[in-house]
């Protein structure tokens, strides 16, 4: 992620990535095709996504490895069981791998999502960069960009866990809608709550951008 990405470009993907293996799922099941098909072939599109993505950077972040496995081993799973609910099953643990890979790297010294913070956090100002760098070491301020790890990945898990359930309980065609509602309303509580919480972070990073005169008078 660049510091000059927009603040809604994660929205934007998000949409996009439901939206379209969603309407591949309908568009086929009109047509006559089985859940399983229908299923299997609303799973390309993401997977294709993600392998693309990943081509394109050319970078080894480790989140989004994560999700590119989760998602190779899970359509090759789906595809030898040909299971439905599986299926739907494998994106729900998908997020919950996600969210476990967040939620142990904030017990490490480079929490996940701190890095992701940064660029929401700073704006690409160069001189909020620069208080970004010298809080570098502050205790209380790697404290609360750690807290934003927690929260992720332990919202990922529940959010994870409730689909899971879900997929093996409840009839497939609710469940294709019902795990996206789901997911995208764990995805706005979760955000909505990290933001909260980074906000303490923005504001030290404000503060110790201020020019130094301003500070101490």
């Amino acid at each position: 992620m660049t510091t000059n990405q927009p603040a809604s470009a994660p929205l934007k993907n998000l949409a996009i990535e439901i939206a379209v293996p969603l309407g591949v799922y309908y568009g086929l099941h009109s047509l006559g095709a089985s859940d399983f098909t229908a299923l299997a072939l609303s799973g390309v599109f993401p997977l294709a996504r993600t392998l693309y993505q990943f081509a394109k950077d050319r970078t080894l972040n480790g989140l989004a490895i994560v999700v590119l496995v989760t998602n190779v081993v899970g359509m090759l799973l789906t595809f030898v069981s040909g299971d439905t609910r599986m299926m739907i099953a494998k994106d729900s643990l998908g997020s919950g791998i996600t969210g476990l890979v967040i939620l142990i790297s904030a017990f490490t010294a480079q929490p996940i999502m701190t890095k992701a913070l940064r660029p929401f956090l700073t704006h690409g100002k160069a001189d909020h960069e620069e208080a970004w760098e010298r809080l570098q070491g502050n205790r209380r301020f790697e404290t609360v960009l750690r807290r934003g790890s927690y929260i992720w990945g332990v919202g990922f898990v529940l959010e994870s866990a409730a689909r899971v359930i879900g997929a093996f309980t409840l009839p497939v065609a609710t469940m294709v809608w019902l795990s996206t509602v789901i997911f995208v309303g764990s995805f706005t509580v979760i955000m909505l709550a990290a933001g909260l919480s980074a906000k303490e972070a923005g504001k030290m990073i404000a503060e110790e951008a201020r020019p130094r005169e301003l500070v101490a008078a």
